[in-house]
């Protein structure tokens, strides 16, 4: 559905229609000087009109080899399309005793240390890396156990712990850990940190507690049995899993009928003691938070949280009002999908080391592409990307509007995220490589009102009745964005240099 219909058929104030279609003028003229001023500005323009838009690019697939084309065949008749890919057989903790069961769910010779680093389970920039250290490589086992243990969870779903633990580690066996970012390190770090945001203030007490089962679980398997490859590479490829899901959610589909397929495993079966009810209503939420995982999806999900915002009721104690189903889970999918974008808003050393490990998976897919002669996705080019620019660009794009919202629902609960985001922000600028450049004219000036940094407010102002909308678009960056006074140029060293590098004139940001 177009979000302009969107917002018709769910709200009955007529000025958000308004702000969204301000908001897509905003961005697109945002981009489109950003796509303009350098090769590696129109790299992260086209990255981030390629991921977080729902819309497919056209390509030119290459025709598969005699030798793909065999080996393809062969998978296929090993494996029936009915059958889930990527279930492997196991068998974990089947011995495992109420004596025997480690304290953190996983055995360790570092346990007093790992303790230390699980102090701050509930807090914002949990160090997931030295949780993966302390726990022999097993993070998502050890956090996945603990946090179930913190909020009581088989205690109150008479889940036994035995069967905890077997699920636990069958599940990160299920990720891939020659994957340099989608891996299990990231769902451990994604399920923390949707663990912490379910205990924000605003929402306490909002969510039931089979409401945060599913969000927690959710957030588990939201990426198991990721190939390290987008769902855009396995449809130009045309792969086994974007032929089973037609295209559409590739990988979010295919993580959740391996996260639920695993529990059929031996001892795996955590959610056993729930009632068919639950059970249903469970499977109906968890596959609603992990779809929305689909970065393409992104601009939908931030119009729905921006309406939550614009109409929400809060209790007299500062706690939101979440009186409906649909509501509540407006609020779990854009919790988790907050989650899964928020290396940006922990501390730095965190970030870099998350930034690390996602450029690292994107050169390997823009290895693989080069390797079959297909074109080389956005940022994905290992010889071009500029990795700071990709991060400020992706803060100031993504990122930020996306939190900033949050924290507007949750105010004030999120202000410290905000400021480390914006610290981040800063220092990913800082460590862009400045070369001289020639003045800009008095119509570059003119244009340039988005070099730098823009501030993202989305702040919806009622436009005056009868008022040309095409008149007032001067005035949009102050309704929106703006870029603070006093900053430098964004640098303009590296200029565009090949032919067919066009802007977003007709960029899917035109299509929303």
């Amino acid at each position: 559905m177009p979000l302009v219909d969107f917002f018709c058929e769910t709200c009955s104030k007529p000025w958000l229609v308004g702000w969204w279609d301000q908001f897509k003028r905003m961005l697109n003229r945002e981009l489109t000087h950003l796509s303009e001023m350098s090769r590696s500005g129109n790299q992260v323009s086209e990255y981030i009109s390629s991921t977080f838009l729902d819309k497919q690019n056209d390509v030119d697939l290459p025709s598969p080899t005699q030798k793909e084309r065999e080996k393809k065949r062969k998978q296929q008749e090993q494996q029936p399309m009915s059958q889930i890919s990527g279930v492997k057989k196991l068998t974990h903790g089947s011995s495992l005793s109420n004596s025997s069961i480690p304290r953190f769910g996983v055995k360790t010779d570092q346990e007093e240390a790992l303790g230390q680093e699980l102090e701050n389970l509930n807090k914002w920039g949990l160090n997931t890396f030295r949780v993966a250290e302390f726990s022999n490589n097993r993070p998502l086992s050890c956090i996945m156990y603990t946090i179930f243990q913190e909020r009581e969870l088989p205690k109150t779903f008479k889940i036994p712990i035995d069967t905890l633990i077997t699920y636990t580690m069958t599940l990160e066996d299920h990720y891939h850990a020659d994957v340099a970012y989608h891996n299990s390190l990231h769902a451990a770090d994604v399920m923390q940190s949707t663990h912490a945001l379910l205990s924000t203030p605003a929402v306490d007490a909002v969510f039931t507690d089979l409401e945060i089962l599913a969000a927690i679980f959710a957030a588990a398997i939201h990426d198991v049995d990721h190939p390290g490859v987008s769902n855009q590479f396995l449809i130009n490829t045309n792969s086994e899993l974007a032929l089973m899901y037609n295209d559409e959610s590739v990988l979010e589909n295919h993580h959740l009928a391996v996260g639920f397929k695993l529990l059929q495993e031996e001892n795996c079966d955590i959610f056993q003691n729930l009632s068919k009810r639950q059970r249903q209503t469970l499977r109906k939420m968890v596959i609603d938070m992990v779809l929305a995982t689909d970065m393409s999806k992104h601009m939908s999900l931030l119009a729905d949280l921006k309406t939550m915002v614009e109409t929400k009721k809060v209790t007299s104690s500062g706690v939101l009002l979440l009186d409906n189903y649909t509501d509540r889970m407006q609020v779990l999918r854009n919790m988790v999908h907050c989650a899964d974008l928020s290396n940006p808003t922990k501390p730095l050393e965190l970030y870099r080391q998350w930034t690390d490990r996602i450029m690292e998976e994107f050169f390997r897919q823009g290895d693989k592409e080069r390797e079959r002669g297909m074109e080389i996705s956005p940022m994905c080019d290992k010889h071009t990307a500029s990795v700071e620019k990709s991060q400020v660009g992706f803060i100031d794009y993504i990122v930020h509007p996306l939190w900033e919202t949050w924290a507007d629902l949750v105010h004030p609960d999120a202000q410290e995220i905000l400021d480390t985001l914006e610290e981040n922000r800063d220092w990913y600028q800082g460590m862009i490589p400045q070369s001289p450049s020639p003045p800009p004219d008095d119509h570059d000036k003119d244009e340039e009102f988005c070099v730098d940094k823009f501030q993202f407010e989305l702040t919806l102002e009622e436009e005056e009745e009868g008022e040309d909308l095409d008149q007032s678009s001067a005035g949009e960056e102050e309704s929106s964005y703006h870029t603070p006074e006093g900053r430098e140029p964004r640098d303009d060293a590296e200029q565009e240099t090949a032919e067919g590098q066009n802007g977003l004139a007709d960029s899917p940001l035109m299509d929303l």
